[in-house]
């Protein structure tokens, strides 16, 4: 009885195909081919196919008849298999056959760990360009298996894979032009160098959420590796050693880095890692994301010779030489008192005048909070007027009527006079001063 149940719960591809894409759970829309059923199909209806399938989610762990996938997906280029229940390369192969003009597999959440792909049926992926194997745990040998027989495939995706080494392969994928290993278990240098070998011709490498430690190799070895990388993410790596960024230098086309979440760059502040880091990277274009302007870099430059300038020789790097043979020695910035600014005026309100100091940058609202805490004044409100000493023969009393303007802005010195006058209800105006 277990084992009818089981195989009333298996799901086919076929079968799943039939559910989605039915007139009653799939509109006809821009993009999409109708198809009615071949005689003998189980599926008894037309469906309503576009060339990029979804069928994630969907508990699928067999492929079903051949020739329905043949006569339904002729058209098909996309393909997302993710978090389903594939366990047998072979239902994959009957699947990946019988869709000939298959550009982009995703198999991500397929548990793979324990099903080896054999050689001799790995033709089928001959003609695909991206492929996505995330948190499938497959094996290395199913790895080669595969980019030895997708001499088209520009893009894989190994993330969450728990690789901790990389396994060497007999023949290197000349063609992959970016490949994500992000969130897996990789340290040493000596398994990114690796990568390098079997991927040649690599011009993306995301290798962000390892514990990758230190970049080792010499100049001559990363030319050699990397010749075509213009891309590296080691965003949360473990790089901790200035020396290590400036190895990056050694890849000959690199121009896009991320590095972010390293152990170097925590005892800095924001603005220091992102100097730092771009003056250590003189053909870096786009740092964490953020495209270098000209400007940034010569500031970048210039704060990194002032950061550097008044260590002891023996420690200053040999990006400093360069850079100061560049613009020369700098003198110190000077330093800009940015605190608040304040101000010695005379409150009167009526016979009584007290000293107060202001902060100018507080606005006019503030300054009545204030001055009735201060002077104890009645809540119905308080009218106020500067006065300044030096014109006051001249311009008069000036109201502060508008209650967001800053004080500053009124040229308030040390020694004028702020006239507090009380709001009455009766008919007053500014000759009860």
């Amino acid at each position: 009885m277990e084992s009818s149940s089981d195989e009333e719960e298996a799901r086919t591809f076929v079968q799943v195909l039939g559910e989605k894409y039915n007139p009653e759970n799939f509109p006809y829309g821009q993009g999409v081919v109708v198809l009615s059923s071949p005689p003998g199909s189980p599926i008894k209806d037309r469906l309503f196919l576009p060339s990029a399938l979804v069928l994630n989610h969907c508990g699928i762990t067999k492929a079903g008849d051949r020739s329905d996938i043949a006569a339904f997906c002729a058209h098909v280029v996309e393909l997302d298999l993710s978090h389903n229940q594939f366990n047998d390369w072979g239902e994959i192969c009957t699947i990946v056959s019988n869709v000939p003009h298959l550009d982009f597999l995703n198999l991500s959440m397929n548990p793979l760990s324990s099903v080896k792909l054999e050689p001799s049926m790995a033709d089928v992926f001959s003609g695909l360009r991206r492929l996505v194997l995330i948190n499938t745990h497959i094996s290395w040998d199913s790895v080669h298996t595969l980019t030895q027989n997708t001499p088209e495939l520009e893009e894989l995706f190994l993330c969450l894979n728990d690789y901790n080494t990389v396994s060497e392969s007999q023949k290197s994928c000349s063609s992959l032009r970016l490949l994500q290993i992000t969130e897996n278990q990789l340290q040493h240098w000596a398994e990114v160098r690796k990568l390098g070998m079997i991927y040649p011709s690599l011009s993306t490498l995301v290798l962000a959420n390892n514990s990758v430690e230190s970049v080792d190799d010499s100049q001559e070895t990363l030319q050699l590796l990397f010749p075509n990388l213009r891309s590296i993410n080691l965003n949360n790596s473990g790089l901790s050693k200035w020396e290590d960024i400036e190895r990056l230098n050694f890849f000959p086309k690199l121009e896009d880095v991320k590095a972010k979440g390293i152990p170097l760059l925590q005892p800095y502040t924001t603005h220091e890692r992102r100097s730092l880091l771009l003056a250590q990277l003189p053909s870096v274009v786009v740092l964490n994301g953020g495209a270098v302007s000209h400007g940034e870099r010569e500031d970048a430059e210039r704060f990194f010779i002032r950061y550097y300038q008044d260590c002891p020789e023996q420690e200053l790097p040999q990006r400093y030489h360069i850079l100061v043979s560049k613009y020369g020695h700098l003198a110190p910035l000077a330093e800009v008192d940015l605190s608040p600014r304040s101000t010695m005026v005379d409150v009167r309100c009526g016979e009584k005048v007290e000293p107060v100091s202001l902060r100018l940058e507080q606005t006019v609202a503030d300054l009545k909070k204030q001055l009735k805490a201060l002077l104890q004044l009645p809540t119905n409100g308080i009218r106020l007027f500067y006065i300044d000493r030096e014109m006051c023969s001249v311009l008069g009393p000036e109201e502060l009527k508008c209650g967001s303007r800053a004080l500053h802005s009124y040229g308030i010195r040390d020694g004028d006079e702020i006239l507090v006058v009380p709001k009455v209800k009766s008919r007053c105006s500014s000759s009860d001063i």
